[in-house]
C-alpha cells in the first residue's frame, strides 16, 4: 500500500514551491521515460513553464478553472514507471482549490482547462514539483509523471 500523497501535496508546495537548484535537474525533453507509462511528448501540449500535458479522455462536464474546488482521482510515477502514490477508489477522491497553490505548481498548472470527468496526463519538471530536494520515494530532480483524472468540481466555499 502506497503512502498518501496528499501530504506530500499540501504540505511541501509552499514550502518548496519551485527552490531548489534545478542546474543538475533532467530536462522532459531529453530524459528516457519507461514504455509502461505511454508518454508521448509530440502529441502532448508544452506550457510556456514546460509542463506538459495530453488529454487521455476529454470529459463532458464542466471546465475547470482556478478558484474551483477540485475532486481528483491520480497515480503518480518517476521516468522509471515506478510509482510513488495513487488515489483510485475506494479512497475519497483528493480534493485541493486550483490555482490557491495548495499542490505543486504543475498540478496547478496542468489541471487548468479539463473537463470534469477527464482524464490527463501530467509531466511535470523538477522546478515545478520538488526541485532539488528529496523526498520519501522521490530522489532530487525528479521530473513526475502523473495521470489525473477530474471526478468532481465545486464553487469555493
Amino acid at each position: 500500500m502506497l503512502r498518501s500523497f496528499r501530504t506530500l501535496l499540501l504540505a511541501l508546495p509552499l514550502a518548496l514551491g519551485a527552490c531548489g537548484s534545478t542546474a543538475t535537474a533532467p530536462t522532459i525533453e531529453t530524459a528516457t521515460f519507461a514504455p509502461s507509462l505511454g508518454v508521448n511528448l509530440a502529441t502532448s501540449t508544452r506550457l510556456s513553464s514546460g509542463v506538459y500535458y495530453r488529454d487521455v479522455t476529454v470529459g463532458t462536464g464542466a471546465v475547470v478553472a482556478n478558484g474551483q474546488l477540485l475532486q481528483m482521482r491520480y497515480a503518480g510515477f518517476l521516468t522509471n514507471g515506478s510509482s510513488f502514490d495513487a488515489n483510485a477508489a475506494p479512497q475519497t477522491p483528493f480534493s485541493f482549490t486550483i490555482g490557491s497553490r495548495e499542490v505543486i505548481s504543475g498540478w496547478d498548472q496542468g489541471v487548468v482547462g479539463m473537463r470534469v470527468g477527464g482524464r490527463r496526463q501530467l509531466i511535470i519538471p523538477p522546478a515545478f514539483a520538488y526541485g532539488s530536494n528529496a523526498l520519501p520515494g522521490i530522489p532530487a530532480n525528479s521530473i513526475l509523471v502523473f495521470n489525473v483524472e477530474v471526478v468532481g468540481s465545486n464553487a469555493p466555499s
